[in-house]
């Protein structure tokens, strides 16, 4: 009996201490949670990529030191590659690109001065060698771009009844100068998309004519500009995503 009361009040006297040596016990740690990252996506790095679309390109036929003849558009579509580099400085992006594409943009009018014949224009390459500045949201790039063109022009003479050849001048080669603006959207990773616009000042150069026997048929000042509207895939080589804490 006198051991079960002692084992009783060992027990009671237990429970009344265990609140008191809990208190001592140092509370638990609290850890502060590890920061987010956040995925941004990084357009530096070296791409390759295809375009496509459509322009408008208006020329004005000026005789050399005589009448105007008119002015006409050639319009038509548009298919060509890109290559590039850009790095990125925080939210600016910075690039450059060359561009070559083939073209169809052709158009005529009748002459104003000789009307029997019909002036015809044609453009059937272009390329484009520019730099790059923009802002970039994560993966959404705008951009302007400025540079040089070059475009090869077809000048041909035909007749306005029965559309035969009259003169033709050889293959024109002419440099210019050209500015445009772009939107591009990193869908994937590496693969972005994106729409452009460029206008392409050619300003004016001398076209001689030979008729197809050979013999001289005279001389225009031709004046040219480009509206182009491209789409483009692009695909930038290395990793697209960097972390950022």
């Amino acid at each position: 009996m006198k051991k079960l009361m002692l084992v009783t009040a060992s027990l009671v006297a237990l429970g009344a201490a265990a609140p008191a040596v809990a208190a001592d016990l140092a509370a638990r740690p609290y850890t502060k949670a590890p920061p987010m990252i956040q995925a941004a996506y990084d357009w530096s790095g070296f791409y390759i990529g295809i375009n496509g679309g459509g322009a408008t390109s208006r020329n004005r036929w000026d005789l050399v030191g005589g009448l105007s003849e008119g002015s006409h558009d050639a319009t038509g579509g548009t298919v060509g590659g890109q290559v590039g580099y850009r790095w990125q400085q925080g939210p600016i992006v910075f690039g450059v690109e060359a561009q070559g594409n083939w073209a169809d943009f052709t158009g005529d009018n009748i002459s104003q001065v000789f009307l029997a014949d019909r002036n015809h224009t044609k453009i059937d390459a272009f390329g484009l060698f520019t730099g790059q500045v923009g802002y970039a949201w994560n993966n959404a790039l705008l951009y302007v771009k400025g540079g040089a063109a070059v475009v090869d022009d077809k000048y041909t003479i035909l007749g306005a009844a029965g559309g035969g050849l009259i003169a033709s001048a050889n293959t024109d080669t002419r440099w210019g100068g050209t500015v445009g603006v772009g939107f591009e959207y990193g869908f994937a990773p590496n693969w972005s998309f994106g729409v452009e616009y460029d206008h392409l000042f050619m300003d004016s150069q001398t076209a001689n004519f030979t008729t197809p026997g050979g013999a001289f048929a005279g001389s225009d000042n031709i004046k040219q500009d480009v509206d182009l509207f491209t789409a483009r895939v692009n695909y930038k080589f290395g990793g697209p995503l960097v972390a950022r804490y």
